[in-house]
């Protein structure tokens, strides 16, 4: 068995937005020898999420609205109290965020197949900003044999 492993980087322009990635991690896998395997795919920041969804514009305008109606923005979260914490000057009010991503997956594994991702039809591996716009950065592990 062989393993392959890459940081990439993506910026993001929306406070919650949905970023697919699924050509950005074929292209990883692509330079890799791996043909029959899985791919693992982390996000790494806690306002950040993965999911697998229909990238339909509409569909992704619905996902941004459940996902502010499941932690407005306006509401009151102790984490925001920053005044009571010892934070950076540059720390902004982001517990609804946080709060998002625990509803969401840090994570996702999809089988390679013949050096395809094995996603269905109308499905896309997505990046989802809870905290932008910012440089965001995701780890992709690939392994499985040639």
């Amino acid at each position: 068995m062989q393993i392959f492993n890459q940081l990439l980087n993506i910026s993001t322009d929306e406070s919650i937005g949905l970023y697919n990635i699924t050509e950005t991690v074929q292209q990883f896998i692509n330079t890799t020898s791996i043909k029959n395997g899985q791919v693992l795919v982390f996000s790494r920041h806690t306002t950040t999420a993965l999911v697998i969804n229909e990238d339909e514009s509409r569909l992704l305008q619905d996902i941004k609205v459940y996902l502010t109606k499941l932690a407005p923005p306006t509401e009151s979260y102790l984490h925001n109290d920053l005044h009571l914490r010892d934070v950076p000057p540059d720390e902004p009010e982001n517990a609804h965020s946080h709060l998002m991503a625990m509803t969401l997956s840090t994570s996702k594994v999809i089988p390679i197949v013949d050096g395809k991702l094995a996603l269905g039809t109308y499905q896309s591996l997505m990046l989802v900003e809870l905290d932008g716009p910012r440089k965001r950065t995701f780890f992709v592990q690939v392994w499985g044999e040639p």
